[in-house]
């Protein structure tokens, strides 16, 4: 019988110590998985129509547009945040070359930033804002915008 146990023993071992490496590395696969499921808005600027995701959490807003190897000429994301503050972004895990438009609450972007991929250099608001919209690097310059420029659609005040 004390065999059997021993047995019994080794073998729920093992399978504990499957699942633990298992449940690990679900999450590392899930932490390097692009996030593309979040709400899905439309901004304009001008005639320019862009399809945008939401990231409306502390864990949507980490992750970003991290791990991502494409992303079509008109998409982006805007980071919303409770209050306006100063903003700072870094691109660490991020495949593509963006430029990050720090946006006030009625839609006027108060400066742009072209972010280099997979570094941790800070890109930051000139002044404090609570929207952050990032785009594949020169949308914003191929389409005329820079400081001044206004978005419209929700959730700006226009």
């Amino acid at each position: 019988m004390r065999g059997l146990n021993l047995i019994q023993n080794s073998a729920m071992k093992k399978f504990a110590s499957l699942l633990i490496v298992l449940c690990l590395a679900g999450a590392a696969l899930a932490q390097e998985t692009p996030q593309t499921q979040l709400q899905r808005i439309t901004l304009s600027a001008g005639i320019h129509q862009m399809d945008i995701q939401v990231a409306l959490t502390p864990e949507q807003h980490q992750i970003g547009l991290m791990h991502r190897s494409e992303m079509p000429q008109n998409e982006g994301m805007l980071f919303v945040f409770q209050a306006p503050s100063k903003q700072c972004f870094w691109m660490k895990n991020t495949l593509l070359p963006l430029t990050a438009a720090f946006v006030a609450d009625d839609g006027t972007i108060v400066n742009l930033e072209d972010m280099k991929p997979q570094t941790t250099d800070s890109h930051c608001s000139l002044k404090p804002v609570r929207y952050v919209l990032e785009m594949n690097q020169g949308w914003f310059g191929k389409k005329g915008l820079k400081a001044g420029s206004k978005l419209a659609g929700r959730p700006f005040s226009n």
